[in-house]
């Protein structure tokens, strides 16, 4: 099985704001802009009581994303942030440079992504969100998925999946695909091949005190090649994950295998 640290939601180019670590320890991953989408403006998708710009607007203020603005919502993993059609399963695309990273890896049936992304802890202030003050900038694992099935020709697409932004015809141009996920995972008995996952320390990559792109990996870690990455990414202070790259691919060795799977448990 290969994995892959797949970078997703905003950041400092898209979005411009961490996503929220909830009060709850909810993960919500807010997913980057898209004017070119025809579907998902941020005030369509909710969380609970309130939609997601509803969400962005209490953080940042003077933030120049407008409610009817569009995202790509993508991994796709929250059932209820809108209506879904029947048959809906959490599901991931790829289309350029990145899928092309995966192909020539043989990232495929079976293999795992693992969804980090940029997070920073939140409290309710006088009935509003805010981040707490001093709270760091970290990068956490959000979510999961194990491949159970790719589709890669559009023709191939079930009608529960036509919503999805990587079904549009635009991404049909390019090489792309759409990941769906296994429906248990392979090396955890009784768990979902795909989800959402609630904050957990164990689920930080970022080491305390330290930027959100040095990680706290685990030793045993410089004997795993990572792409996108070399030993020279070791460093006094931890390990200095790449500022490109959406896709960071290595194969587990039993160590790592045990790290995974205490992530997702």
């Amino acid at each position: 099985m290969k994995v892959s640290l797949s970078r997703k939601g905003f950041d400092s180019g898209y979005g411009r704001i961490p996503s929220p670590i909830l009060p709850d320890g909810t993960l919500l991953s807010f997913p980057i802009p898209d004017s070119g989408s025809s579907g998902n403006p941020f005030a369509s998708l909710v969380f609970e009581d309130k939609s997601y710009y509803d969400i962005i607007k209490e953080l940042s203020p003077k933030t120049k994303i407008m409610p009817q603005d569009t995202c790509h919502l993508d991994p796709d993993l929250n059932e209820y942030c809108k209506p879904r059609e029947s048959g809906w399963k959490p599901s991931f695309g790829q289309t350029g440079a990145a899928l092309s990273h995966l192909k020539n890896n043989d990232f495929g049936i079976d293999d795992l992504f693992l969804f980090f992304g940029w997070f920073r802890q939140t409290e309710l202030y006088n009935g509003r969100l805010r981040y707490c003050k001093g709270a760091p900038s970290i990068h956490v694992i959000f979510g999961y998925l194990q491949v159970g099935g790719i589709i890669d020709k559009k023709d191939n697409v079930p009608s529960w999946l036509e919503n999805h932004p990587h079904a549009d015809d635009r991404h049909w141009e390019n090489d792309n695909c759409i990941f769906t996920p296994k429906q248990n995972l392979t090396f955890i008995n009784n768990t979902s091949g795909a989800g959402l996952l609630k904050f957990d320390p164990k689920r930080v990559l970022t080491k305390t005190g330290c930027s959100r792109t040095i990680w706290d990996l685990p030793d045993f870690f410089k004997e795993i090649e990572i792409t996108y990455h070399t030993q020279n990414s070791w460093q006094v202070n931890g390990f200095k994950s790449a500022c490109k790259g959406q896709e960071f691919i290595f194969s587990p060795n039993d160590n790592a295998m045990e790290w995974i799977k205490n992530i997702l448990k």
